[in-house]
């Protein structure tokens, strides 16, 4: 049913009602008197109060703010008397003075004596909740709801019993403002009071998680607060307290130091037990192969734990044989379990360090007994950069190819390594391995053979040759001695005449062909350097030789010209 509870008794009623209460307790009108309920019809209650005539009153004056009126034909409950025989013939009845009145009085001796009352919180309203107090609303503002907690959704509390104090009353505006907070301050007094005369440096705590930040945990030791820092949860470094520690968790915590004065508590869950690497030599040695669990990892190591007890780790360049290991996270993941290798014991910073390639054979080793210099086999792009190509040789072993080993022709290298990818197979050549170094060094231009050395082979050296002008300038001429091969060579403009006066850049013309000989090689710039010059000295010592000599009284012009005529 739908309460009426709008009604409200001014307050000269309450104070009228109260004194002529308290004068004269058996005056019929004005007072409180025990009735009978005759009829229950309509939302309207009939009592008979013993005068004249019965009085009506609203069925909502007999339920509490939440709850559903209970009362049957035949029940006795107390009612205020308006008046007797108003002027419509009946007598003016209300159950909701009767109610406050006594209530009101009530309430009044538990706050003069300072004693809890019991209310009922039967409505949420802005900053905070509605509060029956035995017909009597208060109200329970949100920050007097609760002292060691905020409550995120006050719903849970509506409709149910709880134990209040009285803050303040004003009976002359109707006013009652109450709180548990009160109440529970005052048991966290007593506790705290009992708590501080049995605590001191050693004593061992039971206590909830409260809170937990970045560097430690809040422990409610129930009246006081303590923290324990980080680096006093566990023997072994964590990096948060939340991957130990769960909030509202019951635990047991040893206090490290107590300061009276402050009433602050430092505590420690670690100080419970021995410290592990007071023996730890005992337990672990260089060598030995352990189980560990991974529990971080960076760019440069990755954490371990080894049996709960001990800090590991394992630096990137002990993860793998690879020249330049990949992240950790490619190799491992946090939680793994992995058998690993302890190297040192470093009792100064209380680690481990550890490997975990070589759990493994060295594959360098292998790799010597399966490859030799000069070997080619195909394998795949590993990654690509911008000085070559890496390829995969072993497991754990990839080899690189320069750029510049990539074809013997320099321009046609860069162009090449754009239009590799990776995971294309590619066939290379050993040109060096190097085992004390972890080092390979592989080629594909070497696949073939060096198009300028197979030329030498056939021209050597001081060999006449004969190629095509394709560049000229103040410097000398470019020549093209093997189109197919791309094979070139250069005449500088000293090397042009071996007379000083025909050195002029300007008696040649592009496409020319022109004789010189082979004089050296440019390895650097792949080329081979050529002279006219050289050409005619030989041409003229060989027509010396052949024709006179330089005691025969004979000219180079006669000689010359002698063999012209011929």
């Amino acid at each position: 049913m739908k309460q009426d509870t709008d009604y409200k008794i001014s307050n000269p009623e309450y104070d009228t009602l109260i004194s002529k209460s308290l004068e004269n307790s058996s005056a019929k009108e004005k007072s409180i008197a025990l009735g009978k309920i005759i009829s229950i019809e309509n939302d309207i209650v009939t009592i008979d109060v013993g005068l004249k005539s019965e009085g009506r009153v609203p069925l909502s004056e007999f339920s509490r703010p939440g709850q559903k009126s209970e009362i049957e034909v035949g029940d006795e409950t107390e009612v205020f008397i308006e008046n007797v025989d108003s002027s419509n013939g009946e007598t003016l009845l209300s159950r909701e003075k009767a109610v406050k009145q006594k209530a009101w009085q009530n309430l009044q001796i538990s706050f003069n004596e300072n004693k809890p009352v019991t209310g009922i919180p039967f409505n949420r309203v802005k900053g905070g909740m509605s509060v029956d107090l035995d017909g009597v609303v208060a109200f329970l503002p949100g920050s007097q709801i609760e002292t060691r907690q905020i409550i995120k959704d006050t719903r849970e509390l509506l409709n149910k019993p709880l134990e209040l104090m009285i803050l303040k009353m004003d009976k002359y505006r109707g006013n009652i403002v109450v709180s548990r907070k009160a109440i529970t301050e005052n048991e966290l007094n007593e506790q705290r009071t009992e708590l501080l005369k049995n605590i001191k440096e050693g004593s061992i705590l039971e206590g909830k998680v409260k809170n937990i930040t970045d560097y430690g945990a809040f422990i409610d030791l129930g009246g006081i607060d303590g923290l324990i820092h980080v680096t006093d949860i566990s023997w072994t470094k964590i990096g948060n307290p939340s991957e130990v520690l769960e909030l509202n968790s019951l635990i047991k915590v040893k206090v490290l130091k107590f300061d009276e004065e402050l009433s602050r508590l430092s505590l420690g869950i670690k100080q419970l037990s021995d410290d592990p690497w007071d023996n730890v030599n005992d337990n672990i040695k260089t060598n030995d192969k352990i189980l560990s669990k991974v529990v971080n990892m960076n760019d440069n190591n990755v954490h371990i734990i080894i049996d709960s007890k001990y800090d590991g780790i394992i630096p990137l360049n002990e993860l793998s044989w690879l020249k330049k290991p990949p992240h950790p996270s490619k190799i491992l993941n946090v939680n793994d379990e992995v058998e690993v290798l302890a190297l040192s014991i470093d009792n100064e910073k209380k680690r481990i360090n550890c490997s975990l390639k070589q759990m493994k054979e060295n594959p360098w080793m292998k790799l010597k007994e399966k490859f030799n210099i000069n070997d080619t086999f195909e394998t795949e792009i590993v990654n690509i950069v911008d000085f070559g190509i890496f390829v995969k040789v072993l497991d754990e072993i990839d080899g690189m190819v320069h750029i510049s080993d990539l074809s013997w022709d320099e321009k046609e290298c860069e162009k090449i390594i754009k239009d590799l990818k990776k995971g294309e197979k590619v066939k290379v050549k050993i040109l060096d391995i190097n085992v004390e170094k972890e080092r390979i060094s592989l080629g594909i231009k070497h696949l073939n053979n060096d198009p300028v050395q197979d030329y030498i082979e056939k021209n050597p050296l001081n060999s006449k040759v004969t190629g095509k002008i394709v560049e000229i300038d103040d410097k000398g001429l470019k020549i093209e001695l093997d189109n197919e091969n791309k094979i070139f060579g250069f005449i500088k403009k000293s090397n042009l005449s071996n007379d000083k006066n025909d050195n002029k850049i300007e008696r040649f013309a592009l496409n020319e062909n022109i004789d010189s000989i082979i004089v050296s090689v440019d390895n650097k710039n792949r080329s081979l350097n050529l002279s006219i010059k050289q050409l005619e000295i030989r041409d003229e010592k060989e027509a010396l030789s052949k024709y006179g000599s330089s005691a025969s009284g004979a000219s180079l012009g006669d000689i010359l010209g002698s063999v012209l005529k011929k």
